[in-house]
């Protein structure tokens, strides 16, 4: 609790050095310990979670379609993320000081940010294979077996990624002349520079927000014309249907007995009412069948429009549970380096992301002791 005080009465600037503090400093030993354990469960779940899934796809060859090899990539991400950003994040989180040496920091710092970007543009794949599937099934299902555009858009997708994030970590330091001495910190070049952070969040969070936002907005537009027109269509046929069922049979015989002139005239009326009977009849039954014929294609359009809703439910989530992940983090970071670390605690640089991840710096602790 003295360290926590210590730091909410400092005023020091949070980008004046670039000495950290990890949180063995900031929460107590038990809470630490609690942390880590949770931590290594998280990761354990990461690693093994995806890993069935990259292992169920290689195995399992009916799976190697379109949409499973978007979703193949997605568990890529976040594998990745979980063997080895984490792990490597985890000494520096709690100690406040980079181990590996320089390298190894700038490799991990690459990989941390691209597979996050990639991650996202992996949601917006997923979310256009969902939005074809609905609305323009025809090309959906050609699409399903032409790995190489598929693996052409996955391709593109990490090749942008790392053309947000990779060159700057790269040459941040050469093009502005600043560079980092303190051989225990890792962190990007661009971590003050909110101008960058603002542009680079709007292509790994903006961009992809919108698309994924405007595919569901689409597939529930969709739904929502062929929910009415299912509508239409059964009210249509029900009332047909009313009309078959109450059309009446009049079979008159019109049968005269009563002289033998009139023999041949009245068996023609019998013979002619007779025909009209069985006429009548063959064309109710095949009334009966057209529209049974009819409702075979109904109930296929119900059976689609029903697992179209499903996805527009699971897209609706997967939208939801993207804002809910990327918005705090990308405000966050944005506007920790706009206000210079004056305007945001401590706890939410670690919780925010791979960028915001730093603590105040060690000599403001050491100033407000002394002082």
């Amino acid at each position: 609790m003295q360290t926590l005080r210590l730091y909410k009465e400092s005023t020091i600037n949070f980008s004046t050095t670039n000495e950290t503090i990890g949180l063995e400093e900031y929460f107590a030993e038990g809470t630490n310990v609690l942390l880590i354990i949770l931590i290594a469960l998280l990761i354990i779940l990461i690693v093994l979670g995806n890993s069935i899934v990259i292992l169920a796809f290689i195995v399992d060859k009916r799976l190697r379609n379109q949409s499973n090899f978007f979703l193949l990539n997605l568990a890529i991400c976040d594998f990745l993320v979980g063997a080895f950003s984490i792990p490597l994040y985890i000494p520096f989180m709690f100690s406040g000081k980079w181990m590996f040496g320089r390298f190894l920091c700038k490799l991990w710092l690459i990989l941390d940010f691209t597979t996050s970007a990639a991650s996202a543009f992996g949601v917006v794949l997923i979310s256009y294979d969902r939005f074809l599937s609905v609305t323009k099934a025809v090309l959906y299902r050609s699409q399903q077996r032409r790995h190489v555009q598929t693996a052409l858009k996955m391709a593109v997708a990490w090749i942008f990624s790392f053309l947000i994030y990779g060159p700057a970590i790269i040459l941040w330091e050469i093009l502005t002349g600043t560079y980092d001495t303190n051989e225990y910190s890792c962190r990007a070049g661009f971590f003050d520079a909110w101008y960058f952070l603002l542009c680079a969040s709007s292509l790994d969070f903006a961009f992809p927000m919108i698309s994924i936002s405007f595919f569901n907005m689409r597939i529930y537009w969709n739904i929502k014309k062929r929910s009415r027109k299912k509508r239409n269509c059964s009210s249509f046929h029900m009332s047909e249907e009313q009309q078959t069922d109450a059309a009446p049979y009049i079979i008159a015989t019109n049968i005269v007995l009563s002289s033998s002139n009139g023999k041949e005239k009245d068996n023609s009326s019998l013979h002619k009412t007779a025909s009209d009977y069985a006429k009548q009849s063959f064309d109710s039954k095949l009334s009966s069948n057209s529209l049974s014929t009819s409702g075979q294609p109904n109930r296929v359009s119900v059976i689609k429009l029903s697992r179209d809703k499903k996805v527009a439910r699971s897209l609706t989530i997967l939208v939801s549970v993207f804002a809910l992940c990327w918005a705090p983090y990308s405000f966050l970071v944005s506007i920790r380096a706009a206000c210079r670390g004056y305007c945001i605690d401590f706890f939410w640089y670690m919780a925010g992301g791979p960028t915001a991840r730093k603590t105040k710096a060690r000599r403001a602790l050491k100033q407000s002791t002394s002082a």
